[in-house]
């Protein structure tokens, strides 16, 4: 997405009056693509129609179905999501961070807030999904760490070589054969347990 380029925001809201508000907001602060989407039905494959950057939910006094609704999406579509509601208490609160509802504004809903909130909610989702980028790289390479000494116990058993001697020879097919260190273990494990 460019800088000059507007995201395009969707804003999920039954109320025409409020979301008529939230839409003017949005384009004072210069946001020019907003698309409101009324209908609770379908709602997954409406947003996932308009395929938007941002989503804004706006719910008055959002009922436990309706919440859990939202955070069903939210938990879907993995998009800076800012949910406005008029009350809410601490299990609310609790849930939506778990859905990974970006920022949750309790009593929220004055024009010249859009802004700043739309910007924390994008840094918050950014910031968010840095961690989960980390945690999914960390838990890979645990798993490759686990395949690689498998691999190095079935070529020591079976070559008869050191720890270091069945790494460096898993190194260095790896190397010859363009892949990664993982891959080859993979390979060995596989053929091991097919020679049982």
């Amino acid at each position: 997405m460019s800088a000059e380029q507007s995201p395009k925001i969707v804003i999920v809201d039954e109320s025409p009056i409020r979301a008529a508000i939230l839409e003017e907001g949005l384009r004072e602060a210069g946001f020019t693509e907003v698309v409101h989407i009324r209908e609770m039905q379908s709602l997954l494959a409406r947003i996932y129609a308009v395929d938007p950057d941002i989503i804004l939910i706006d719910l008055e006094n959002p009922s436990r179905d309706v919440l859990e609704q939202m955070f069903q999406v939210s938990r879907a579509v993995r998009r800076p999501i800012a949910m406005f509601v008029d009350q809410s208490d601490s299990a609310s609160i609790q849930a939506s961070v778990e859905a990974g509802v970006s920022a949750y504004i309790v009593d929220g809903l004055k024009k010249e807030r859009i802004k700043p909130i739309l910007d924390l909610c994008v840094s918050r989702f950014n910031a968010f999904a840095k961690l989960q980028e980390e945690l999914e790289r960390t838990k890979s390479q645990l798993e490759d760490r686990k395949i690689i000494e498998r691999a190095k116990g079935i070529l020591m058993k079976v070559k008869g070589l050191t720890e270091d001697e069945a790494y460096v020879l898993l190194r260095s097919t790896a190397m010859r054969e363009k892949k990664k260190i993982g891959e080859i273990a993979q390979s060995i494990i596989t053929a091991s347990e097919m020679l049982k």
